[in-house]
């Protein structure tokens, strides 16, 4: 059975070897019928540290790392620019 693969942007690389990923997505409303964004964050396993604040990235469904790392990074989808000053 494969893995669960979700794409997100880095909020925080301030742990070592760990960055949160903000994960988006579209819901549509029951009633109203209309699309709306809802997010999820998760704490992924970042063994290079690599991945950077502001990166799209993608992350990988693993076995328990730590109290909340289930996740590990799979690979830099594109680098943040406005990061680079």
């Amino acid at each position: 059975m494969p893995k669960k693969r979700l794409e997100g942007i880095v909020v925080s690389d301030k742990m070592q070897k760990t960055i949160v990923v903000k994960v988006e997505r579209l819901k549509k409303h029951p009633l109203y019928k209309k699309y709306y964004k809802v997010h999820k964050k998760f704490k992924a396993h970042d063994e290079k540290e690599i991945a950077k604040l502001g990166d799209r990235v993608i992350i990988e469904e693993c076995r328990p790392i730590s109290k909340e790392k289930r996740w590990r990074l799979v690979k830099v989808i594109k680098k943040d620019d406005s990061s680079s000053n």
